[in-house]
């Protein structure tokens, strides 16, 4: 069920959203040759329960059988699509490119009281981000790769407004990767946050024809997770043993860039502008 948020809600939204943008911004400028994925990791523990959160992927289980997620960081490098834990650490290389990805409970409270409004649990609401940067100098390739994956996302967030679909979302994404030679990974997709990590809607970045699809119509009080993860090679994945990390499938490059998005009366709100 895709949810609605309150004003006072997306008021909390706004101000971890805030918060979370500058934790990756001040991430990010840690990004260089030599730098360690731990301590990318440790200084983003530090940053968000100095803020009043909580990492909200550490501990995360996609399902009752599934592993928790080891680490509040998401640090996925080269060809590493998504979701590879930033430990065990590794040292960063110049010509590296790195995808970092994080989300936040905000505020955080360890004793909640009952909420009906958010499944048994008073405790703050979730924003999600995530950015792409060079490690030193890279290739022509790579920087190329970066630019356009996070002016596909810009693309994506134009069509965000009341009465458009996702599938404008996913069009739009996927008409200026394509454009520029690149492709869009089909198997993993944005997702509704807020109340939890992923709600409904599931969100494409391309169109899915032939696949079952609920092309949700945008409504004022929606919150969208919108991340593009584009590849310079082929849109195929695969999975590592370790159940968490999604990588290329022909081992090419691959960019992540994501935002948190409030639907508005005239339009949207990016809620982790950085």
């Amino acid at each position: 069920m895709v949810t609605i948020k309150t004003k006072d809600e997306l008021a909390i939204l706004r101000e971890g959203g805030k918060i979370l943008a500058n934790i990756v911004k001040k991430l990010k400028a840690e990004i260089k040759p030599g730098a360690t994925t731990g301590y990318l990791e440790q200084m983003a523990c530090f940053l968000i329960k100095e803020a009043g959160g909580r990492p909200s992927f550490k501990g995360y289980k996609s399902g009752q059988d599934s592993v928790a997620f080891p680490t509040a960081l998401c640090a996925s490098v080269n060809d590493e699509i998504v979701h590879t834990p930033a430990l065990p650490s590794r040292r960063l290389n110049n010509g590296d490119i790195i995808g970092i990805d994080l989300g936040m409970e905000y505020p955080y409270n360890k004793s909640p009281k009952p909420s009906f409004n958010k499944g048994g649990s008073s405790n703050g609401y979730y924003t999600d981000m995530a950015v792409t940067a060079g490690v030193g100098k890279i290739s022509k390739e790579a920087k190329k790769l970066i630019k356009v994956t996070e002016k596909s996302l810009e693309m994506a967030i134009k069509q965000i407004k009341p009465g458009n679909t996702l599938s404008d979302i996913a069009e739009a994404a996927q008409n200026y990767v394509e454009a520029n030679g690149f492709s869009v990974v089909r198997d993993l997709v944005g997702h509704g946050v807020g109340y939890a990590v992923h709600e409904d809607p599931q969100i494409p970045n391309y169109i899915p024809r032939g696949r079952k699809f609920d092309n949700a119509v945008l409504k004022p009080g929606m919150v969208l997770a919108i991340e593009p993860m584009v590849n310079a090679g082929s849109f195929e994945i695969k999975s590592m043993s370790d159940g968490m990390t999604i990588k290329t499938a022909d081992g090419r490059l691959s960019a992540h860039f994501e935002h948190t998005i409030a639907v508005t009366e005239t339009g949207c709100e990016v809620i982790t502008k950085l």
